[in-house]
């Protein structure tokens, strides 16, 4: 975990101290993992990559043939660092005196402004080198530790060092500005400095994929301001809402929450103005359906466009056909996009990124966004609508379910997707076909939000339709999954209908999508919040009373961010304040703890037991929907649930324990930039779209079968 300097809301970001950590810098599908001193090390997991391939390996500074001393190191911006090391003394020798600043920008490439000052009242002499390496790895090779492949090419052309893999499909070139010309891996050059005196250089990576070169988006000599990624970063910042808090523990964790998002959203070239969310760094700067989307959901709050461009970029590549490969199927949303050697790869098993389409762009349209948008949109919601009626329901019991087309394709498909992350309460691990609780409620919001989206349109034949599909489900689940002699929903039903009885946080879900009765709501807002699940920090994925229960499992026991800000969600969305509030305070401690980023997972150990969150090693960070979870908290707590189409926006606050006052301004709503103030109990609500009309009165989820 990084270390965090005192915060200050327009200068903090990650820093690391005295070496020992590692930095992350990120764009778009490019991103750089280092020492602190800057360095890339081949031996471990970091490195360049650039569309899930380490584009460059090595990249060492030296200094008299030794490492450089790590000072600091620290994020300017998500896609911006700055290294601060020096030259190492011998035994019984001076001080070298030399200060070695690495100012680093990625951006389809990197580059990296390097100066070497001395410090010393005397004149100082040294070589400085630069050894470069690149095995064009696999992104999960690394992740699982396999061997790095072998066989890349070093020459030098025109002044540049290229290093090309084995098949010659991909290539690095290195351009370094100051040095002696290059003639291999290693380039140097010999540094003679006055007392005060400075050299300066730089070292400029670009790249070759599949034959066709990027454009560095940070040349050598160019003002780094007038840059895309600063450019498009500064509109992120521009038009995202604004939070104030007192004391400020909302208002920085939100504040990080939007760097991050902001940091990881992607921009295709082929759709100019439309924006996606990669699902996390290290290991997932690539589009997924589950994440992406929920993602988007919570982020509505500071940018809804963000979700526009996700569902856009998803109906693309919707499905069509039959593929048992990559069980792609006809209307089904993919679960991730990947880039191999023949282009983007398309795997699409998932059993909730289906139903969360259509709630998204329900939801789209419930905050007023582009009419034409929704309409362009429809479409693809009807074909996985249609999909989730035939394909997601073989057996025709009218709940989704999943099995896997092929074996190489993940056996569990809903969002705990780890071999071993669906069992029952004695451990036994589900056979399927599966019925997932959560994936039973996404798909009765998808059923209401298709039905509000045909109330706006005045097609009353096919809102009907809908809604009787969402009551009955709702029956139907409350029958077929709750578990009277233990209190709880079960996980899941097997392919058997077997009720998979263990006791996950996932069930809470259910109160989040409105499907769960309400006294089913109070006895799981009783049975969440004891110790066995509620660690202090969160929810646990599997409560300690569950055979299999491991603190630092993937699934088994690990608390996530944005699972429980979805149960917090849905616990306030059922009247049940307080337990939300609990949950929310406890993210927030969480956040603090973790220097106001909140990791894609962290520990299940209880907070009696350890006076920090326990760190997941492979956890991802920054990671998208833990970085959008606090802006679903913010969201929570504003009790803010808009329908423009309805000419209404329900807000009724309610602050955590010990915040004095909130206020949000900017919220886009219907074209609008709405603020909200709460403080001393009174609450003022300015901005509001015309016709759109405040109802201070939560909207509560048995009014979904019937509102708009």
């Amino acid at each position: 975990m990084m270390a965090a300097s005192a915060f200050d809301l327009e200068t903090d970001v990650p820093s690391v101290a005295g070496g020992g950590a590692r930095l992350t810098l990120v764009h778009g599908s490019t991103f750089c993992v280092s020492e602190a001193t800057g360095d890339l090390d081949p031996t471990l997991p970091e490195g360049l990559f650039h569309q899930d391939r380490r584009v460059l390996s090595s990249l060492r500074l030296l200094l008299d043939g030794l490492p450089l001393e790590p000072l600091v190191a620290h994020a300017l911006d998500p896609f911006a660092g700055v290294f601060v090391g020096r030259g190492r003394s011998l035994p019984g020798h001076a001080d070298s005196g030399l200060v070695v600043r690495r100012d680093r920008w990625i951006g389809d490439g990197l580059r990296e402004d390097i100066t070497v000052t001395n410090y010393r009242d005397v004149r100082a002499a040294g070589l400085l080198t630069v050894r470069l390496g690149a095995d064009f790895a696999d992104l999960f090779d690394i992740k699982t530790g396999a061997p790095p492949p072998t066989g890349s090419a070093v020459t030098v052309e025109d002044g540049q060092v290229l290093l090309v893999s084995a098949d010659g499909r991909r290539a690095t070139g290195v351009r370094l500005h100051g040095f002696a010309p290059p003639t291999g891996p290693e380039v140097q050059v010999v540094l003679d400095l006055p007392p005060g005196g400075r050299w300066a250089g730089c070292v400029e990576v670009s790249l070759v994929t599949r034959g066709r070169p990027i454009r560095l988006l940070f040349p050598c000599g160019t003002p780094v301001a007038a840059g895309r990624p600063a450019s498009e970063l500064f509109e992120w910042r521009r038009r995202a809402a604004v939070v104030r808090s007192e004391p400020p523990a909302m208002e920085r964790v939100v504040w990080r929450s939007r760097e991050d998002l902001g940091a990881l959203r992607m921009h295709d070239a082929l759709h100019p103005g439309e924006t996606t969310i990669a699902a996390g760094a290290p290991w997932y700067m690539t589009l997924f359906g589950r994440d992406s989307l929920l993602t988007s959901w919570s982020a509505l709050l500071v940018d809804p466009t963000l979700a526009t461009g996700t569902l856009r970029a998803l109906a693309r590549m919707q499905g069509t056909r039959v593929v048992p490969a990559t069980e792609e199927q006809p209307g089904r949303i993919l679960h991730e996009v990947r880039h191999g050697e023949q282009g983007p790869e398309v795997y699409y098993g998932t059993v909730d990124a289906t139903p969360l389409f259509v709630m998204l762009l329900g939801e789209v349209a419930r905050w007023g966004q582009s009419p034409s948008d929704v309409d362009d949109l429809l479409p693809h919601a009807d074909r996985a609508l249609e999909w989730m009626t035939t394909w997601g329901d073989p057996d025709g019991d009218g709940f989704l379910e999943h099995e896997r087309m092929t074996p190489d394709g993940l056996r569990n498909q809903g969002w705990k997707d780890s071999w071993d992350g669906v069992r029952d309460a004695a451990g036994r691990l589900a056979t399927g076909p599966v019925a997932l609780a959560e994936v039973q409620g996404y798909a009765y919001a998808a059923y209401l939000a298709r039905t509000h989206l045909a109330v706006a349109a005045g097609d009353a034949g096919t809102a009907a339709t809908w809604r009787a599909r969402a009551a009955r489900l709702r029956d139907a689940f409350d029958a077929a999954f709750w578990l009277p002699d233990r209190g709880w929903y079960a996980m899941g039903l097997d392919g058997d209908g077997r009720p998979l009885d263990a006791l996950t946080s996932s069930v809470g879900h259910c109160l989040w999508t409105g499907i769960a009765r309400p006294d089913r709501a109070a006895a799981l807002a009783e049975r969440l919040l004891r110790p066995d699940v509620f660690s202090g920090w969160g929810l646990r994925t599997l409560a300690t009373s569950m055979a299999g229960f491991n603190p630092v499992s993937y699934h088994n026991g690990s608390v996530w961010p944005h699972d429980t800000a979805l149960v917090a969600a849905g616990l306030m969305r059922y009247g049940h304040v307080d337990a939300s509030l609990r949950l929310v305070a406890a993210l927030l401690d969480a956040a603090a703890a973790f220097s106001e980023r909140l990791p894609e997972l962290y520990g299940g150990l209880d907070r009696s037991e350890l006076p920090v969150p326990l760190t997941y090693p492979a956890s991802c960070s920054p990671q998208a929907w833990a970085a959008a979870a606090p802006l679903l908290l913010l969201r929570t707590v504003l009790r803010l649930d808009p329908a423009v189409p309805a000419g209404r926006v329900h807000v009724d606050p309610v602050l955590p324990p010990g915040t004095r006052s909130l206020h949000v301004e900017g919220i886009p709503l219907g074209g609008a930039r709405v603020d909200i103030t709460v403080e001393g109990g009174e609450v003022d609500v300015r901005g509001l779209p015309p016709d759109v009309v405040l109802d201070r009165r939560p909207r509560h989820p048995l009014t979904a079968l019937l509102d708009q």
